[in-house]
């Protein structure tokens, strides 16, 4: 994990170079096989993961109630995303202990990740307020993103559904 690489994560915008070593002392390298979930939907959120190499897939369970018939428990693919984009993952379980995470991320190829804990991360947040403030600020930036996407994808879905409804 470069330096130079690092940057290019939103989370670090506006970092120099000194403030992102403090992160990159942190982070550990994860090589993840093709195929393997590596995070599930679920499971207790400790981490956020910085996609360096590779491309991955985000699900969701669909979890519908089917009349008589129980659970549909099929998942929907949300997007893919690829490295060079430079996203990241695991960014809501930050705020919230007891967070679940939302979705699950399947490695379409062999992936190599940055994995930095949760307590790590505001840990150094806690000990350099100025930094902190820019990664939190950076961290807003990109909740508000997936949440503005998101509100779009609910606003065509219902769109859909009453065009449907009508007929």
């Amino acid at each position: 994990m470069d330096i130079k690489e690092l940057k290019q994560f939103q989370i670090f915008r506006n970092l120099d170079e000194n403030e992102i070593i403090l992160f990159q002392k942190k982070m550990k390298n994860i090589n993840v096989p093709e195929g393997q979930n590596f995070i599930v939907e679920g499971d207790i959120g400790d981490s956020i993961y910085l996609l360096l190499e590779g491309q991955v897939r985000i699900n969701q369970a669909l979890t519908l109630s089917m009349h008589k018939s129980g659970l549909d428990n099929r998942e929907k693919a949300i997007i893919n995303l690829s490295a060079d984009v430079k996203p990241l993952f695991g960014e809501m379980s930050l705020f919230d202990k007891e967070d679940l995470r939302s979705a699950s991320v399947k490695a379409i190829t062999e992936c190599k990740l940055a994995q930095l804990m949760s307590d790590d991360l505001l840990a150094i947040c806690d000990e350099y307020p100025d930094i902190g403030y820019k990664v939190m600020k950076n961290l807003a930036k990109i909740l508000c993103k997936r949440l503005v996407e998101t509100n779009q994808n609910v606003l065509k879905l219902t769109t859909a559904f009453s065009l449907v409804l009508e007929r």
